[in-house]
């Protein structure tokens, strides 16, 4: 074997997945950069295999070994890389942690990140997943990533547009996307910052705070407290966050379940379309602190599955397939998961 890959065998994988699933997999090898994954896609047998890149492992079920190689990607830096077109760009490594990443921001004085604390997982997946909360998206503070072809072995920058960003999803979850491999990402943060305060409980936060003229770390820090509250921690209760995806509707569907449900929460969009609030369709079904084997549903947040203790994929996915067969037949609304199945 090549001594720029390391690869381990037969390896472990729940202490890097956030829910904490037993899955183990047949070869693993953590990577720093472009080199390893060079080698990689040179190897005569390994470069055949199946491949799945891991990050921080906070957007995974796994239901069954990985018979195939596990890439954990572990590139650390950041840097500050200066001034553009009234922006500040900074770019950290894929293997960086994402609520790290925002810390350093935030403690070097720059603002644009801040409603995107607490968020579990690594610098790499966000862009692959475009991560949001609190009226932010990754799109909108995106400036252009790095990315290696496993395919061919190049190297390539891509923009925004080139990342084709919709809601918790990218180019990355795409058939033509699924060659590339992100080494690091660069964001484009305002020199001139303003609060983004549009995500109502965000605004009544800082109002109750008493903070006529917030700072980004004042944001950042409304932003954890909050987030503390409503979802547990992975390192004590396993989860994967957010389970499912905000569903997106019709105005006319919405207007009809809005006759039959007028306290429904929903929230207009650009398109035209409503966006429902997925947790509150599965609270009303009844879900909220419910479980189902070693899999339940958090008792403070109906959006967030978590393992009881000693809980397999197949249990998670169980519950989930439960929840989204009562939302159907109660609403008529289709609930699309946003962790990846394995």
């Amino acid at each position: 074997m090549p001594a720029t890959l390391p690869i381990l065998h037969d390896f472990p994988l729940a202490s890097l997945n956030t829910f904490r699933l037993p899955a183990r997999a047949r070869h693993y090898l953590r990577v720093e950069g472009a080199a390893e994954l060079e080698a990689l896609r040179r190897h005569p047998s390994l470069a055949a295999l199946p491949r799945l890149v891991l990050g921080g492992g906070s957007n995974l079920v796994l239901t069954r070994d990985v018979d195939g190689i596990v890439l954990h990607m572990a590139g650390q830096g950041r840097e500050v890389l200066g001034r553009q077109d009234g922006r500040i760009l900074v770019r950290a490594r894929a293997g960086e942690n994402w609520h790290g990443f925002v810390g350093w921001t935030l403690a070097q004085g720059l603002g644009g990140l801040e409603n995107l604390s607490l968020i579990p997982g690594t610098v790499g997946a966000a862009p692959i997943q475009n991560v949001g909360a609190y009226g932010t998206e990754t799109r909108d503070v995106f400036h252009s990533l790095s990315a290696f072809d496993m395919a061919s072995g190049a190297l390539h920058t891509l923009t925004a547009a080139d990342c084709r960003f919709g809601y918790r999803d990218s180019l990355f979850k795409q058939p033509e996307g699924r060659a590339l491999v992100v080494l690091d990402v660069t964001f484009s943060l305002p020199a001139d910052w303003q609060p983004n305060l549009r995500y109502a409980e965000l605004a009544r936060a800082v109002e109750a705070a008493g903070l006529a003229a917030p700072t980004p770390r004042d944001i950042g820090a409304i932003v954890e407290a909050i987030r503390r509250r409503k979802l547990p921690d992975p390192a004590e209760i396993g989860n994967a966050g957010s389970f499912f995806k905000n569903p997106v509707v019709s105005r006319e569907q919405c207007a009809q379940l809005l006759a039959r449900h007028p306290d429904m929460v929903h929230h207009a969009q650009p398109d035209g379309s409503e966006k429902l609030a997925a947790g509150w369709l599965i609270d009303q079904c009844g879900w909220k602190g419910r479980a189902l084997g070693a899999a339940g549903v958090y008792p403070k947040q109906a959006l967030v599955l978590v393992n009881l203790g000693g809980a397999t994929g197949e249990d998670v996915l169980r519950l989930a397939r439960a929840i989204q067969a009562d939302v159907a037949a109660k609403f008529g609304v289709a609930l699309e998961p946003e962790p990846v199945f394995i």
